[in-house]
């Protein structure tokens, strides 16, 4: 039986493996940051992840030249209601400007087939691995092993996984807490910045202390505008989910107990739907 996600809310392991994972993906974005912020909104999550399911499926089918034929990928993007086409192309186009895909060349100008860059399907690559990574550790499973023995496994694993984040509400309606940040650009990784920096502590806890100390620092770190960056903090304060334990914006952050558990669902919610692709191709 795969884990659900009250499953994995009920692990008392949780909060502490979503940390650890965290981390494991805040390496990505420290050795390849302009990759990383290709996932660093919920748009661009699901843009990024919707394109490279179209080019693992055709690995899977064997094609001898995989690639994402721009057809497809914005009637897909259309179809459930990511963005709008000029969005989706221009999303596109940066990610050739920064070499994270590759234009293949055809005779065939309307289908503009573009491929990932080797980069890029092993950062995906490091996804998968991290996300088995945490889910053997919370049920002691042998995913990595599976994986490690057969890496052609992700051609099946990611086009399943995406489908479902394409059509799950705990992914695609984030809490309130997560969609104030989710729509920040590098949201995604300020989030897993701020819980992978908190230091262990039970689930009951109300309030635990961040790494944060200065805004203007935070906003540097991350490339981010600092006026932005503050609106979005003021925001989260008011409803509880962050707080300063002095002068707001440079003294010690917390973080609510509520948000730590809004993002462990959020985590499990993602966890589960990779589990659950690991059942269906009989990975344990």
């Amino acid at each position: 039986m795969s884990l659900t996600v009250e499953l994995l809310l009920q692990n008392a392991d949780l909060h502490e493996a979503i940390r650890d994972q965290s981390k494991a993906l805040l390496e990505i974005n420290a050795v390849a940051p302009k990759l990383a912020a290709v996932f660093g909104t919920q748009q661009r999550w699901l843009l990024a992840h919707l394109a490279m399911s179209i080019y693992f499926n055709e690995a899977a089918r064997g094609a001898p030249e995989p690639a994402i034929v721009m057809a497809r990928f914005f009637e897909q993007v259309k179809s459930h209601s990511i963005s709008s086409v000029n969005t989706a192309d221009a999303f596109v186009k940066e990610m050739l400007v920064y070499g994270i895909a590759e234009q293949i060349a055809t005779a065939d100008k309307r289908n503009r087939p573009v491929r990932p860059a080797a980069q890029t399907v092993a950062a995906v690559g490091q996804w998968m691995w991290i996300h088995l990574a945490t889910l053997d550790r919370l049920d002691g499973g042998h995913r990595q092993a599976a994986y490690k023995d057969d890496p052609t496994l992700i051609n099946r694993l990611h086009p399943e996984i995406t489908a479902n984040f394409l059509v799950s509400p705990e992914i695609r309606t984030p809490p309130q807490t997560f969609t104030l940040f989710t729509w920040l650009n590098n949201g995604g990784i300020v989030m897993d910045w701020l819980l992978a920096g908190i230091e262990p502590a039970d689930a009951s806890v109300e309030r635990v202390a961040t790494q944060v100390r200065s805004v203007p620092q935070m906003a540097e770190t991350f490339r981010l505008s600092r006026t932005h960056l503050t609106r979005k903090l003021r925001e989260a304060e008011a409803i509880g989910s962050i707080g300063w334990e002095g002068t707001r914006g440079r003294s010690v952050m917390w973080v609510s107990k509520e948000f730590r558990r809004e993002y462990a669902e959020s985590q499990s919610a993602k966890l589960a739907i990779i589990d659950a692709a690991c059942e269906t191709f009989g990975i344990r």
